[in-house]
């Protein structure tokens, strides 16, 4: 008789499928080898004090800890020397150093000092270093009294070193409210210490945040610390009604009272989701810093002064200013813009450079005319400058003439540098750009740059550019090879990447006759990756569809779609209409009706319809248009298409299987909008609901208390519209703590396939948001799909 408990058969992991499991296995330790690779975050270059040859360099690179469920981040140290106009010496260190518990790291501009800062994950103080070369010189904790975490997403974030090295401004979670206190007799009055005997703390008033990623945090206040004593200041004068980010210190000017710049999100009429969204309105605004003398005299625009604050705005005559960065000499304010995605809801379109004279003569009146360095770009033609599309700024982007920046921006599919005069606005193109490659610019040395360059069949390296030549109107680089122990990678991940090769293909678009204007008739980019071996028969396709959506996907390396490559599949990375291209002419349309007569602003709400608001249709036959290119020139077996999207590329997948139900042999949606009627009331987001559905009426039309038939048109506008024509085999990938789009939408819409019997699986991370990134959920995100994929493609 056999034993009670006892089982002859192996029991299958929950979610596994028994027939699939030794894939599982085998694409397990495939994606592995790709998650190992380390990643090139940041640079900083400094000149030795001494006047030496060379210079040092320190390098911010992470790796995923799949154990620890976190990313490692480590430092590694390099001496720089050129030796000639054609060759670079890169001294490494030996090991590079792991940063455990750091949060935020920033070196001194002199490079002498180095800020460490420790936020904690509880009530506990956070930490302050400063650091000389050799050794530890201050720690400083700073009490939750004081204020909570530092910032450091990379949006509010801000930290300065002012001139001198001895403040640094920085931004943090304003300290805890106080909350009431009950015991056992009811409410107690006052406040009282949390651990008080016999008593507990409520909740209080619900405080509104950022939405998501910001769930939790506190509003974003401006503090300096005085690097001597460890004082912190609070920065008085800045309204309540103001979230804070990006600080830094105005140049100092004799007579005058030191001043910091920032950036003010607005909270009125409410908060709304600000991540991945350049379309919430902001200003620039100077105030007097702690520390600063007393009998100084204060900063006065010649416009816009309140008496009764030190709070001054400097740009309220442009509706988004962020990134400022003062020149070398300051005499002149930079900052970037994104009016054109404020004025029309898009989320990311074209950007803006401007510029502002700044006091330096002990005169207490900075400009008020704003000068427009590049201004929107609205339809460039063929190979020119398609606008600026900056994510960051250098922290020091300046070269040697104290007036040309370097950057990088996107254009079309690809990543590169620019080289910005802000006097002339002229703009260069400043990298290779025959190859498609993307690039990014990590440090300036002197007049030479560190950048990063790297393709989808390409992990990153680094690059050093030579100036090569420099005139009184233009620069020239020369680039070298760097050689590096960060760029190692196992032989088995180099053989596949080398039997892969990527295109940047022109698709044209289908019946011209209904584009009503020059930019919509131009041909779209899709980034084509496949094997470089002559096969007789197609690889099956993945179609790769990008979120945003007034986004792009770039032609730069990703672990996740190199994995999927590396499995035997073509991917099909569209750039559809919505995105970089096409997007930014059409939305900054809303803002030329200025100029149009009454008469024209029909025709203008037209051009910028065909795309907000055309969110289904437009995109999907973009997809689909890009799909039948591929057939057309031999690429693709039309029986094994494969798509996978998130966000809003999830949006154009579910969209995609119920409008072309016959064209996907499987799907698989990580966070895909689904239903515009039901995240209405949940996203953190719901004005982008009414730019989807009713184009450039989306910002006028929105409000939080839709009516019936407002409803109605958003879930017409929406996949679950087309739900009773799909029966593609689905894959849903979902994060519990999603506030852009909740957990139900997704969830909602799998039920519903299931219901009418379509093949489906759901995973739910239950602590990941939007972007399902934490290193164990992204893992078994993409090796799900990897698996999925190979059941049916």
């Amino acid at each position: 008789m056999a034993s009670c408990g006892s089982s002859s058969t192996k029991e299958v992991p929950l979610g596994i499928d028994p027939a699939m499991e030794e894939t599982y296995v085998s694409q397990s330790k495939l994606l592995k080898e790709f998650t190992s690779i380390a990643s090139i975050d940041k640079a900083w270059i400094f000149k030795p004090d001494s006047g030496g040859k060379g210079s040092q360099a320190m390098f911010s690179i992470s790796q995923t800890n799949l154990l620890a469920n976190k990313r490692r981040k480590q430092i590694l140290s390099a001496h720089i020397s050129k030796e000639t106009d054609h060759s670079v010496n890169f001294q490494w260190a030996p090991f590079p150093v792991e940063m455990t518990g750091v949060s935020i790291m920033v070196p001194s501009a002199s490079g002498s000092k180095l800020l460490v800062i420790r936020n904690s994950e509880n009530e506990s103080p956070t930490q302050f270093e400063i650091w000389s070369p050799s050794q530890l010189e201050k720690e400083f904790h700073v009490p939750q009294s004081v204020h909570g975490s530092i910032y450091s997403d990379g949006w509010f974030e801000g930290i300065s070193w002012n001139s001198d090295e001895t403040l640094i401004a920085y931004v943090a979670e304003e300290p805890s409210p106080s909350k009431p206190t009950f015991g056992g007799s009811g409410y107690k009055k006052g406040d009282s210490a949390d651990k008080e005997s016999g008593t507990w703390k409520g909740q209080g008033e619900w405080e509104e945040d950022w939405g998501e990623t910001y769930f939790g945090k506190r509003q974003p206040a401006l503090f300096v610390i005085n690097i001597e004593s460890g004082e912190v200041r609070a920065v008085e004068g800045i309204s309540k009604s103001l979230s804070v980010g990006q600080v830094v210190w105005a140049p100092l000017a004799e007579g005058l009272s030191q001043y910091l710049v920032f950036v003010g999100w607005t909270s009125e009429p409410r908060k709304l989701g600000i991540k991945y969204c350049y379309n919430r309105s902001c200003a620039l605004y100077a105030v007097r810093a702690p520390f600063s003398e007393s009998k100084a005299k204060e900063l006065q625009p010649k416009s816009n002064v309140n008496e009764d604050s030190d709070l001054v705005n400097l740009t309220p005559s442009i509706s988004s200013a962020f990134f400022p960065r003062f020149s070398p000499d300051g005499k002149f304010l930079v900052f970037l813009s994104a009016k054109s995605s404020v004025d029309s809801g898009a989320h990311s379109a074209t950007d803006s450079l401007h510029r502002i004279d700044w006091p330096t003569d002990g005169k207490s009146c900075p400009s008020a005319n704003i000068v427009d360095v590049i201004p929107v770009v609205m339809c460039a033609e063929d190979g020119c400058f398609p606008g600026l599309y900056c994510s960051s700024f250098l922290s020091n982007p300046w070269l040697s003439d104290g007036c040309t920046m370097i950057l990088s921006s996107v254009w079309h599919s690809t990543q590169v540098i620019l080289s910005v005069d802000v006097l002339s606005g002229s703009v260069s193109h400043v990298n290779p750009n025959d190859s498609g490659f993307s690039w990014n610019v990590l440090s300036l040395d002197g007049d030479n740059i560190v950048a990063v360059c790297s393709s989808p069949v390409d992990i990153p390296e680094i690059k050093y550019g030579c100036l090569a030549e420099k005139t009184t109107t233009s620069y020239s680089w020369s680039w070298l090879d760097v050689s590096s122990p960060i760029a190692r990678y196992s032989e088995k991940i180099r053989s596949l990447l080398s039997s892969l090769q990527f295109s940047i293909m022109k698709i044209p678009v289908k019946d011209v006759s209904n584009c009503l204007t020059k930019g919509s008739r131009e041909p779209f980019e899709a980034i084509f990756v496949s094997s470089n071996k002559k096969n007789d028969t197609c690889d099956p396709l993945i179609v790769v569809l990008h979120g945003g959506p007034h986004s792009v996907s770039l032609s730069s390396f990703s672990k996740n779609l190199a994995f999927l490559s590396s499995l035997g599949y073509n991917l099909l990375i569209v750039n559809y209409s919505q995105c970089e291209k096409l997007g930014k002419l059409l939305f900054t349309m809303v803002e030329l009706g200025n100029f149009f007569p009454e008469a024209h602003w029909d025709l203008v709400r037209k051009h910028c319809n065909l795309f907000q608001g055309k969110s289904g249709p437009r995109d999907v036959n973009d997809v689909l248009t890009a799909i039948d290119h591929v057939i057309g020139m031999g690429l693709c077996d039309p029986s094994k298409i494969a798509v996978v999207g998130g966000s809003h590329g999830g949006f154009l997948t579910s969209h995609l299987i119920g409008q072309a139900p016959d064209k996907f042999a499987v799907a698989a949606l990580r966070n895909p909008v689904c239903n515009l009627a039901l995240m209405v009331g949940t996203s953190d987001i719901p004005d982008w609901c009414f730019v989807e559905a009713y184009g450039s009426q989306g910002k006028t039309s929105f409000t939080e208390t839709p009516s019936s038939e407002q409803l109605t048109l958003l879930h017409s506008k929406s996949p679950v519209s087309h739900i009773h024509k799909v029966k593609t085999p689905a894959l849903f990938l979902l994060g519990a703590q999603d506030l852009r789009v909740p957990v139900s939408n997704g969830l909602h819409y799998a039920k519903a396939l299931k219901e009418k019997g379509v093949e489906v699986k759901i995973i739910i991370f239950p602590n990941d948001v939007h972007a399902i990134e934490r290193p164990q959920s992204d893992f078994e995100s993409f090796l799900n799909i990897g698996v999925w994929f190979k059941k049916y493609c």
